[in-house]
């Protein structure tokens, strides 16, 4: 599924490892061009998919000031890795934290293929921050129904600070306590300071594990509903980005590529990168699936089952006609410890399936913990 020719550029279809060097976005006579070609105004989804390959675009600015601006939103918003040495005076005051954003990363004149990898890694960075700017300002989000089942009293108080964390959107959770109860201390502790409108409902242990979320997920007041899962690390754009991805798709449901895995036993990061990002799929990782409440209901829910449930999942809402699609998964960090987990794959598996591992925990910039 792509986008029309005409339709305004999106993020989708975004290469992770360009094939070609940057070029130069200049203006001759006040139109815009590339490399002597002229640039559509208003820029498109087609126009934008020719630029998917460079490693990014400098802005050579104009001599004098110009309506630049649509151009290098639309751009933008595509996620084209813009970029500028300096920007003019007129262009700062015009467009203060666009201008911020080109001049705060410059690809590598001679990529060291040895670190490949890296530069590739920050050049997506460049890419999201772009592309939140360009398509998020300004706009109001729905609220958000974040879902989260847990038997682990020790992980909820870290679970809960990030749902807290989390901006420009109005979140409520749903907790729903898998074999244990607001009696435990840390349990306890964990809700009471929590500041966001919450709702417990507990579980035996014996209950299978879809049942409990939905048990949880009946509670729901919002529109749009968001699995959580309490072990795991999502940035303070985490949701705003699935919304945001959910409105330049127009998808039923959408969710992240799980890409940085955090092995806990042997202390080490690894990232993923065998997902592509930004496509059509059947598969997301399944503590990011968002999609709306109305659809989860219209599929049944989550199956009573102990494991497997995202999976399910997913088929059940592309057999009610539902579309999956796939952003970015800078702003997720999967934990990987011993035991206690629904799906369950050897270390060396991640090990096996990584293309890039650092010693301690490593996510993107994006998470924003550094």
């Amino acid at each position: 599924m792509t986008d029309a020719p005409d339709t305004p550029p999106t993020p989708q279809g975004f290469l992770r490892t360009p094939s070609e060097p940057p070029g130069d976005l200049s203006w001759a006579d006040g139109r815009p061009e590339i490399a002597g070609a002229p640039v559509p105004e208003p820029a498109t989804a087609a126009f934008a998919a020719g630029l998917r390959g460079r490693a990014g675009l400098r802005v050579v600015w104009p001599d004098r000031p110009a309506p630049v601006s649509p151009l290098l939103t639309a751009l933008a918003s595509a996620g084209v890795p813009l970029f500028s040495a300096e920007a003019p005076a007129w262009a700062r005051q015009a467009e203060p934290v666009l201008t911020g954003l080109l001049t705060a990363w410059t690809p590598p004149e001679r990529p060291d293929d040895s670190l490949r990898s890296l530069t590739d890694l920050r050049r997506e960075e460049h890419s999201i921050r772009l592309r939140r700017h360009a398509l998020g300002g300004g706009r109001t989000n729905p609220a958000v129904s974040v879902l989260m089942s847990s038997m682990r009293p020790a992980m909820l108080a870290s679970a809960l600070r990030q749902m807290e964390r989390q901006r420009g959107v109005e979140v409520e959770v749903l907790l729903g306590l898998h074999g244990t109860s607001v009696e435990d201390a840390a349990v306890r502790r964990a809700v009471a300071e929590c500041r966001l409108p919450i709702t417990v409902v507990e579980a035996g242990r014996e209950v299978p594990f879809g049942e409990v979320l939905n048990r949880a997920a009946d509670k729901a007041d919002a529109g749009i509903i968001a699995k959580w899962d309490d072990d795991d690390w999502y940035s303070p754009e985490h949701l705003s980005d699935l919304l945001m991805a959910r409105k330049y798709s127009g998808t039923e449901v959408v969710g992240v590529a799980p890409e940085f895995f955090y092995l806990e036993p042997l202390v080490t990061t690894v990232r993923r990168t065998d997902y592509s990002s930004e496509v059509w799929t059947d598969h997301v990782a399944g503590g990011t699936i968002m999609l709306e409440t109305a659809m989860l209901r219209e599929v049944g829910g989550f199956e009573p089952e102990p494991r497997g449930v995202d999976a399910r999942l997913l088929a059940a809402a592309r057999r009610a006609g539902g579309r999956i699609y796939r952003t970015h998964g800078l702003g997720y960090v999967l934990r990987r410890a011993l035991g206690d987990h629904t799906w369950r794959l050897p270390l060396a598996h991640f090990l096996r399936r990584s293309s890039r591992q650092w010693h301690g925990f490593r996510p993107s910039q994006i998470m924003e913990t550094m």
